[in-house]
């Protein structure tokens, strides 16, 4: 810990960055968002350069709190080091979303949710999203720690993801998940869908949970399941909570908007899970190797950013190869 570290400084940091995370759902949800509808890709592409700018710009928080010694900094980070390991954290997590839009939207065709509803669900999801991955960075760094050797464990967890991201895996049914049958088994399900209602009460005067629930139920075990990739991998950018926790939250807070811009041209970018692997394979090696190699925050970024961009470049100017009839 810092000798220049002040408790109350850093506790009015944490403070005032979940009332910043509030007021932007906030605005979300009533200023954009305030009458249900089908969000079109121009308007999806201007809340995602929002979302990207506010997260962009909180870098300079990042950077301005560990120059002025208010943060916990238990790992002493240079003010320089925190601003990249930030944007580094930020563009990883961005980066592994990609995976998660995709099941994302196989669960909103699954059960046939209209598109002028499907905000309401992203939002309610996202929010659940932000409060699981904030618990499990403080378990994760506390872990870490603690146990020393838990560093080897995540690292080879994300060397595994990282190879199995590379097989072909044929498409899940929602509906024929675990967690699907369990929700059945427990709530009188309609496929009746009033309105935006989770739950609607029907002439027999029983309720029963719409396919929004559902739905929404099954994103949240998604997400969390896709949490057990994500977390690790920003442990390995950084064991700085406060880092590790914004960078992550500012990430997933322009999933709804990035969900909406880029649900219609997912198929497009089939080369990105090839750029995930890699990402998560280098984080992986990264923390294997923590106590023998040190790898710069640069170096880390750069990788980084270099593996995404080019899995996009490739999706889009390499031609997919025509299967033998």
């Amino acid at each position: 810990m810092s000798p220049d570290y002040n408790f109350l400084p850093m506790l009015g940091i944490w403070i005032g960055f979940i009332v910043l995370v509030c007021l932007c759902l906030a605005v979300d949800l009533f200023v954009f968002n305030k009458v249900d509808h089908v969000i079109s890709v121009k308007e999806a592409g201007k809340q995602s350069l929002l979302w990207v700018l506010v997260a962009v710009s909180f870098s300079g928080v990042v950077w301005w709190i560990f120059r002025e010694g208010i943060a916990a900094n238990p790992t002493q980070l240079p003010p320089g080091d925190a601003f990249l390991d930030y944007i580094t954290g930020y563009l990883v997590e961005l980066s592994l979303s990609v995976d998660n839009l995709f099941v994302i939207a196989v669960i909103f065709s699954a059960f046939k949710i209209p598109e002028k509803f499907r905000h309401r669900v992203l939002f309610w999801g996202i929010l659940g999203a932000m409060i699981f991955r904030g618990i499990m960075i403080f378990f994760g760094v506390s872990l870490i720690q603690r146990f020393d050797w838990m560093i080897y464990v995540f690292g080879a967890f994300l060397l595994y993801t990282a190879f199995s991201m590379l097989k072909d895996e044929d498409q899940v049914n929602p509906k024929n998940s675990w967690v699907y049958k369990q929700v059945k088994r427990l709530f009188p399900i309609t496929d009746e869908i009033r309105g935006h209602d989770f739950i609607i009460h029907k002439a027999d005067g029983k309720r029963y949970v719409t396919p929004l629930l559902v739905t929404l139920i099954i994103i949240e075990v998604t997400d969390i399941m896709f949490a057990f990739d994500s977390i690790p991998a920003i442990l390995a950018i950084t064991q700085d909570e406060f880092i590790a926790f914004s960078s992550n939250i500012m990430a997933v807070l322009g999933l709804r908007a990035m969900f909406f811009l880029v649900v219609g041209s997912l198929e497009k970018f089939r080369y990105i899970n090839y750029s995930l692997a890699i990402i998560l394979g280098f984080v992986g090696l990264k923390m294997l190797f923590e106590h023998y190699i040190e790898v710069s925050s640069w170096v880390s970024l750069i990788v980084i950013a270099l593996a995404l961009g080019g899995g996009v470049l490739a999706s889009l100017y390499l031609k997919p190869e025509k299967k033998a009839e």
